[in-house]
């Protein structure tokens, strides 16, 4: 894991060839069966994680809770996560051009999910792959290009997306 994916990015894995995963949809959202009492002055917010399998043979998928890890603000604070309410992947297999997605439900305070960090330690036929990690945040858009870098500027998230913007245009000259 050396560099974070921004959300909405696929990930592969060398060690399961054709197996590929994403952290996405990350946005503003209440949980369908109703707030955890624990959670009182929080804001929650959803995530989905999919798992796709691109390659020719069928995987044994597990991802359940402790082996997804969200941590929000400039400190990497845990988030609260609502098991009650999220839907994990619990010993699927995932057979060619076939998908498996988790949703999950988290919150925390308002202020800290500009900048929300989520990992995930997938378990492939009992056997644990490489943890990766995806960094977003609630309410952000990518900047234009022909926006100047200010306000912002110092989010993780931000950060990533111009360096990776920056990466894509010096390829692209």
């Amino acid at each position: 894991m050396d560099e974070p994916n921004v959300v909405g990015d696929w990930q592969e894995y060398d060690e399961h060839a054709g197996l590929r995963v994403r952290v996405h949809g990350l946005e503003a959202a209440e949980p369908p069966r109703g707030r955890d009492d624990a959670a009182e002055g929080l804001t929650y917010f959803r995530l989905r994680v999919v798992v796709e399998n691109r390659g020719p043979e069928r995987f044994g998928i597990h991802l359940e809770d402790g082996q997804i890890d969200v941590r929000i603000g400039p400190d990497g604070e845990a988030a609260f996560i609502d098991w009650r309410n999220s839907q994990f992947i619990e010993g699927f297999d995932v057979y060619p051009l076939r998908r498996a997605t988790a949703v999950l439900y988290a919150a925390g305070p308002e202020a800290a999910l500009s900048q929300v960090d989520v990992q995930i330690q997938l378990r492939v036929d009992d056997e644990w792959a490489e943890r990766r990690l995806w960094t977003g945040g609630l309410g952000l858009t990518v900047q234009p290009a022909h926006v100047p870098a200010g306000a912002g500027r110092d989010c993780l998230a931000h950060q990533v997306s111009n360096f990776l913007r920056d990466q894509a245009e010096e390829g692209t000259a």
